[in-house]
């Protein structure tokens, strides 16, 4: 049995005494508590003070002459070789996020599960370990598995399916290995870090009524995955974040929605009401559900709307639980960049977003979208009269009288003069029925409110 250099009985804060020593490494001591089957971790100072637990977490303690410093744990709070495997997925993903979190490699953990971290110390005679092993050998209860080998997982942890592992995985920070299925060539070693060709080839996008900004997604998004290769050999990655910052009904929502048709890839949202929870680390969680499912079906689109509800600033006073979603947001993002995944945000509120996912490397651009000026209402009024059977002429008229509205505006009142058209049965939209639907809509003001009833 280890021995302590404070004997059984001695007082401790809280109004605990300390019984046995259970384990012992370097200049750290776990030891029973005497009350309440709690157990406390004893330290010198020196050994304290070359971790990175809280100093403010930690009480004094003098015993014959000599100072040290202690933490009693409710929770798990061991080293990483004494921690049992884990029994829910929620159990797991609380200490993948932990092993987001840490450098490597590091040669000894303590984990702290009732703050969610991960403590690393550099304990003597032991091997570097990176935050795959850490994770393996956290998972399997000590076997020296990778944490990135889901098939190796799979077979030691039969509790968790291959989707939680890979979830789990991701969580941890890590990339994936997964297996190679029957009848698909293996990948040679000199070019595992090819990107893979676009699946379709994708022509050139087009955006009525926003021609400026389907050059900028054309630019910067449709042309580096239609040729990746080429731009891989000059540095140049996949994609990184966009941001369309604008105005309440200035087309934000319409933009995205044609691009991402247009790409033909999965598309994954996030929003307040999808991923928005009560819960301690439940929204953390869902959004790093929505990433992981996105990886594994890229190429694919994240996107994030009204991103101000959930990713606003972190400022002084801010509940834990905002900051750790905003932690996740922050791991997530660059990682998705890096496995073909184009995350795109919109936001009407844009200096309200915290500035670190602002960053350029989690979003490399933010685009302003304004209300659509007459050229661009004109152009979207051509592009939705061109499948519809219509004897109307005076484009330039109509977009004049729609200047300065939402497109949400101008598409519906296209669709209210098809609606008009085919109540008095007549084949095609005509000037009468654009200008009836046109008295039928009008702008939305505060001063500007049709009424119904009395």
């Amino acid at each position: 049995m280890p021995s302590s250099p404070l004997p059984q009985g001695t007082p401790l804060p809280d109004d605990q005494v300390l019984g046995r020593v259970i384990r012992s490494v370097d200049d750290a001591f776990w030891i029973h508590a005497a009350k309440g089957g709690r157990r406390v971790l004893v330290m010198t100072p020196a050994f304290a003070s070359a971790t990175a637990l809280e100093p403010a977490g930690l009480k004094e303690l003098t015993f014959a002459g000599t100072n040290y410093r202690c933490q009693l744990a409710s929770g798990a709070l061991d080293l990483l070789e004494h921690l049992p495997r884990p029994i829910t997925v929620d159990q797991a993903l609380n200490f993948a996020s932990a092993v987001a979190a840490i450098d490597e490699p590091v040669r000894g953990v303590i984990y702290d599960e009732m703050k969610g971290m991960l403590v690393p110390f550099d304990a003597s005679a032991a091997e570097p370990m990176s935050r795959a092993d850490v994770l393996g050998r956290y998972m399997t209860g000590g076997v020296e598995v990778s944490g990135d080998d889901i098939v190796a997982l799979a077979r030691i942890c039969p509790k968790f399916d291959e989707g939680d592992l890979e979830l789990i995985a991701v969580t941890a920070g890590l990339a994936t290995k997964k297996p190679v299925r029957s009848g698909t060539p293996r990948t040679r070693k000199g070019n595992a870090s090819k990107p893979k060709a676009s699946p379709t080839p994708i022509g050139r996008f087009e955006l009525p009524g926003r021609r400026a900004l389907a050059d900028f997604f054309n630019e910067h998004v449709i042309d580096i995955v239609a040729d990746e290769e080429r731009y891989a050999a000059l540095g140049i990655g996949f994609p990184g974040g966009i941001i369309l910052e604008g105005p309440t009904g200035c087309g934000k929502t319409f933009a995205v929605e044609r691009l991402v048709e247009h790409l033909g890839w999965p598309s994954f949202p996030i929003e307040a009401s999808s991923v928005a929870s009560p819960y301690i680390h439940e929204t953390s969680r869902k959004v790093a559900q929505v990433f992981a499912d996105a990886i594994k079906a890229a190429p694919s689109v994240i996107v994030i709307d009204e991103m101000d509800a959930f990713l606003s600033s972190r400022e002084a006073g801010s509940q834990q639980h905002h900051v750790e979603e905003i932690a996740e947001f922050l791991r997530r993002i660059p990682e998705a960049a890096r496995n073909r995944v184009l995350v795109i945000g919109m936001t009407n509120q844009v200096d309200a977003i915290d500035p670190a996912i602002l960053r350029r490397g989690r979003f490399d651009h933010v685009i302003h979208v304004d209300h659509a000026g007459r050229e661009e209402i004109a152009g979207l009024l051509q592009s939705l009269l061109t499948d519809i059977p219509n004897d109307v002429d005076d484009l330039s008229g109509l977009a004049d009288r729609l200047a300065g509205r939402p497109l949400s505006d101008v598409a519906f009142v296209i669709r209210e003069a098809g609606r008009l058209a085919a109540r008095a049965r007549k084949e095609r939209i005509g000037a009468d029925e654009i200008a009836a639907a046109l008295a039928k809509s009008p702008s939305r003001n505060a001063d500007d409110q049709r009424r119904i009833g009395f």
